[in-house]
């Protein structure tokens, strides 16, 4: 048995289920806290009430992994997700004029489905997370294992191969983001009537050959004969 797995793991002997600790107790409150406001996140209909129950649930997790004595990994749960993935959203949504109130179009008609396969992933997870580690049980008391540095070399010691295949996933879907966006940029510039011409017409204000841009058709008074009226 390593340092590091003796340093988290006890007995489970002296521990019990009849007699909790305050962590543990506090451990499930919070765990209770944010499972309310991941169902509320994925319930309601109102796109800025979700985003903001999502940081509640993102910082519920913080906390849990405070708890776990998982500091790193809390303060990347605030930084990354809290920080950044929320606040991206609500850019979003503000630069996309989402509806601020209910959105019928946040429904999508299928809960039962959702319901039935977010209730046999949990118990799938559930049920592997509990076999894994039933007799395993965080020394609280000892050194912290979910330090930056236990994490490093866990993670670049025993992860390497699928810490990669993650950045090259990663990789993947920003190129494929940026050949996407630029598709469809260049489609919308070949559009009919989008260019600076369109057939034989001249938009107002369109640079024209030299360079100048094309002057503005005149206005027509009221009452004044045009072109093609006779006079």
């Amino acid at each position: 048995m390593s340092p590091t797995h003796a340093a988290l793991t006890t007995s489970a002997d002296t521990h019990g289920f009849l007699s909790p600790t305050g962590v543990e107790i506090a451990f499930l409150l919070v765990g209770l806290v944010t499972f309310g406001a991941a169902l509320v996140t994925v319930t309601t209909r109102q796109l800025v009430h979700a985003a903001l129950w999502l940081v509640v649930t993102l910082g519920g997790l913080a906390v849990e992994y405070l708890l776990l004595t998982a500091e790193f990994i809390a303060w990347v749960q605030v930084l990354i997700y809290v920080g950044s993935v929320v606040v991206l959203l609500l850019f979003g949504l503000m630069l996309t004029k989402a509806p601020i109130g209910r959105s019928p179009d946040a429904d999508s008609g299928n809960r039962w489905a959702a319901l039935a396969v977010a209730l046999a992933s949990a118990a799938t997870l559930i049920w592997v997370v509990v076999d894994a580690f039933r007799a395993t049980w965080i020394d609280l008391d000892g050194p912290a294992a979910g330090s930056t540095k236990a994490t490093g070399e866990s993670l670049f010691q025993n992860w390497v191969l699928p810490f990669e295949g993650l950045s090259v996933l990663l990789l993947a879907a920003l190129v494929g983001a940026i050949v996407l966006s630029r598709q469809a940029k260049e489609t919308a510039t070949d559009l009919p009537g989008t260019g600076a011409r369109a057939g034989n017409r001249t938009v107002a204000g369109a640079p024209s050959a030299t360079g100048v841009p094309a002057p503005a058709p005149a206005a027509t008074e009221p009452g004044a004969p045009s072109e093609k009226e006779p006079r």
